[in-house]
């Protein structure tokens, strides 16, 4: 039985067979856990994801969600190899040729049931902390005042060269645009300049083209539609008339033809605002929070939010918006506290 499904595993290279290789994540769980198998001379039959959890909690000291993620990636390629008739006949091409067709019948249907044994999530669950309650820290979202601080802060360093003008305002343009929008980075990056003037209902809108599941959507400016001075500002110093609107700048200030998504991130993370006296640092994922707030706060309905976002469910932009009511939850009245000895 070892030696059938050995002959066959190629532990890493059977599983990538079955995950989406474009992804990074994904190839990267994979790798983690074929070399797993591997240091512990066990096969993709002979392994035990329960065992994996605990390396993967204790050992590689994964926080519960992503250790989930890990196993569910792993647990979707499991079933994907299960249901590959090509997966299947490999394994009958694997049995002795003495053997007879039931005896080889038998042999495969034991790996095919050890494997859908092995990647049944009962036996490798995650204990998760549910969480009823986020702090307003964990994720930022700016007001009024802190967006005003974000924005200035792209112009308010050197700007004596070719290249540190371009890459200002081409920041002030993105982190602007971003705010008033709400785009994910990733449609940031393929924003082009056709797209930043759409008509929707008769008003000025933002297209995107290709949105997150590849839905597009259109977002109207409204009253932020005063964000698209600075862009154009961006493209006129940039000299950009068609084509992608955001471009990474070389060091001798020559315009590129496009960015990247992680160019996005770093570009956001290089500058911070200050909240409660102190620095922090912002991730795109902050903006689209912002936006969700502002929104909010402004008087949007909570479905409008949600079609500009891009979301699904209302459920997840409500995450975003965060807690607004959390003074209804506070004590009415004082607590008598007694007066401690000596104070």
């Amino acid at each position: 039985m070892q030696s059938l499904v050995t002959t066959h595993n190629n532990n890493n290279n059977l599983l990538l067979q079955h995950v989406n290789t474009s992804n990074k994540s994904t190839v990267s769980r994979v790798n983690l856990f074929s070399a797993w198998l591997t240091d512990n001379n066990l096969s993709l039959l002979t392994a035990n994801l329960s065992a994996y959890r605990d390396y993967l909690l204790n050992t590689r000291q994964l926080s519960p969600a992503s250790a989930s993620s890990h196993l569910s990636t792993l647990r979707g390629a499991y079933k994907r190899m299960l249901l590959d008739n090509a997966f299947r006949d490999s394994l009958y091409a694997s049995t002795p040729e003495h053997a007879s067709t039931a005896d080889k019948k038998a042999m495969v249907d034991e790996v095919l049931t050890r494997l859908t044994n092995a990647s049944n999530a009962v036996h490798s669950k995650v204990q998760q902390t549910t969480k009823q309650d986020t702090a307003d820290n964990e994720h930022v979202r700016l007001n009024m005042s802190q967006v005003r601080q974000l924005l200035h802060a792209p112009t308010d360093g050197d700007m004596t060269t070719k290249t540190q003008r371009l890459i200002a305002f081409r920041d002030c343009a993105l982190l602007a645009l971003a705010i008033a929008t709400g785009l994910r980075e990733g449609e940031l990056v393929q924003l082009t300049v056709e797209d930043l003037r759409q008509r929707f209902g008769d008003v000025l809108a933002l297209r995107v083209r290709h949105g997150k599941g590849d839905k597009q959507r259109l977002i109207p400016y409204g009253a932020f539609d005063n964000v698209l001075t600075v862009v154009s500002a961006w493209l006129d110093e940039a000299g950009i008339t068609e084509g992608f609107v955001f471009r990474s700048v070389d060091r001798h200030g020559n315009v590129r033809n496009s960015m990247t998504t992680r160019s996005v991130i770093y570009i956001v993370n290089r500058y911070s605002v200050c909240i409660d006296g102190e620095r922090v640092q912002l991730s795109p994922h902050d903006l689209r929070r912002t936006y969700a707030r502002l929104m909010y706060v402004g008087g949007m309905d909570l479905i409008s939010i949600q079609q500009n976002l891009g979301h699904a469910s209302t459920d997840t932009t409500l995450t975003y918006i965060g807690t607004m009511d959390a003074s209804k939850r506070e004590p009415v009245g004082v607590l008598p506290v007694p007066v401690l000895p000596g104070s």
